[in-house]
This record gives structure tokens, sequence and C-alpha cells, in this order.
């Protein structure tokens, strides 16, 4: 059983990282207050803050860290940029030096929105990036910052969805949501992305860490598909009406931060990497939707306080 520091543990990837591995694993979790009955440690820390990341490294004292803290809401970005650079470049290059420095194993979360989506074909890890917004440029920046830190570092860029802490952090909870309600929702058929089930994230993670793998790899869905689809599959696995769903272009709504139109990545060097091949969408679907009819979202948001 290895003991792991899981930061950003109320996100969406940290909470069900955490609930994923707490019986295979020792978790401890970075929060800085939302967890209060969290069936894992939870270290309660501001780790905005760069003098509380050493307190907290040495209080936990973990073989791995997985850093799921970021500022990921792309607007949130545009309006506090000062902040988007301090969690999304400053925090983890300071956790990528501190892991370094105490033999930690440390892997850094990114994101496929580094790309411009410009390209007619998958992405893969050697392709230049060139982000379009606020968020996507401070995501890149840490990449870069936490591997020069940190060359033995593992950095994932990622795309997932799954049941988050207030139900509403992922663009599946957004369809269920207000598909389940009866409400007419739009989806983007001009966004392309790789959408993968979080607990396959997770899983994927810890195999990731087990093979001592390092480096910039893709962590993403096998299947390409538009956001409008995937409302469309929503619809169909939960027996809503797909009609709620409504065609729409991502230049017709009113969203500040640029959105690249391709997010399709290449996970080639990753399956071959681990030696198997990545969960598929359809097995990944079928669990968001068992985990639903099980009670999992109201498990999910029953640690947080109040």
């Amino acid at each position: 059983m290895t003991r792991i520091l899981v930061t950003g543990a109320s996100g969406l990837l940290g909470l069900n990282l955490a609930q994923e591995m707490k019986t295979k694993h020792e978790i401890i979790g970075a929060d800085r207050g939302k967890l209060i009955h969290a069936p894992f440690q939870i270290v309660k820390s501001d780790l905005s803050d760069p003098r509380n990341v050493d307190s907290v490294l040495d209080a936990a004292q973990p073989a791995w860290l997985i850093n799921c803290a970021a500022l990921a809401n792309l607007e949130d970005c545009e309006r506090d940029p000062d902040m988007a650079r301090r969690l999304n470049v400053d925090l983890p290059a300071q956790l990528a030096e501190s892991c370094k420095a105490r033999d930690i194993s440390f892997v850094h979360i990114s994101t496929d929105a580094v790309f411009d989506g410009d390209k007619n074909r998958a992405y893969a890890e050697d392709d230049a990036p060139n982000p379009l917004s606020v968020y996507a440029q401070t995501k890149l920046e840490g990449e870069t910052a936490t591997l020069s830190k940190n060359p033995q570092a593992l950095v994932a860029r990622v795309n997932f969805y799954g049941w988050s802490l207030n139900g509403r952090r992922s663009l599946a909870e957004f369809f269920v949501n207000n598909l389940s309600a009866g409400k007419n929702v739009s989806g983007f058929t001009d966004v392309m992305f790789c959408p993968m089930l979080v607990n396959d994230t997770a899983r994927t993670l810890v195999k990731m860490l087990e093979k001592k793998l390092s480096g910039l790899y893709h962590l993403v869905g096998t299947q390409t598909m538009s956001k409008y689809q995937f409302g469309v599959e929503i619809a169909r696995k939960f027996g809503f009406d797909e009609n709620l769903v409504a065609p729409k272009s991502v230049h017709a709504s009113d969203l500040t931060a640029r959105r690249s139109l391709n997010l399709s990545l290449s996970t080639h060097k990753l399956s071959t990497d681990l030696g198997e091949s990545l969960p598929n969408f359809s097995t990944g679907l079928n669990e968001f939707y068992t985990q639903f009819q099980q009670g999992y979202p109201q498990k999910i948001r029953s640690y947080q306080q109040g």
C-alpha cells in the first residue's frame, strides 16, 4: 500500500481519484476546507499560499504526489489571470521542485486545451502547442515549469467527466442535470474532444506511477466526438429525450475564453508504454450510468462541509 498525497482533493479528479484508491492505497487529500466527511485523511491547507507547500509535504510524507489542484474554469482564468498563474504555473513548479528534493514521485495534471485545434488529426505529444486562452497558456507554462524543475516528473494531458462534489463540475453533469429536468440544452457541433470517465483517468494515472513512467503523456478517451454528440450519448444512455440537445456552434456562444475546435489527442504513446489499451468510451459511459443508479453522486456530495 503506497501513501499518495492528492492535491486539489475536492476537485473532480482529485476526489474521484481518492475515492477510487482509498482501499488500495493510503490516501491523504490536501484541501482548503470543503471536505469534512471524506473517508480518507485530509490535510487542510491553502496551497495557493507558497508558504504552505513544504509543510504539507513534510506532514504527509507521501511516496507519490498527484497534483490535481488548478484554476480550471476558463472564464475564471480570464477574469483573474494572476490566480490562474499562481495555481497553474507557480504551484506545480514548487511542488515539482519540492518532490524532487524529497524523492517523491510527482504527477502534474495538464489539459488537452494547450493546442489551438487547427490540425485535422489527433495531436501527439511532440506536436507544438499553441494555447488560445489564459487557462491554456498557464497550463502549458505549468507543464514546462514542472519538467524543468523535475525532469523525472510525469505530466498528463487529460479530458475527463464524472460526478463532482457540487454536482456541476463536468459537462456530463450539465447534460444530466438539465435533461433530467426536461430542459433544452445546446451542444457544440464544432468542438471535438476525447472524453474519459474520471474513474478511468484515476486508475490509469496509478498504473502510470506503478510503471514509473515520466515525461509527457496524453491521457484521454480513445474516441473523438463533438460535444453535441456527447450530449446525445448521455441522453440515450440515461433514457432522456435526445431532442432536447440542440446542435450549436461555439462561435454563437457568449463565452469569453477562446476554445480550440479540435482537441483530439493521440494516446498511442501511453497505451504502448503501459502495454495495454486504454478504456473505451462506451465502457466508461456504462460505469457513469451505473454510478448514477447506485447513488454514487449523492455519496460524493455527502463529503462536503454542511
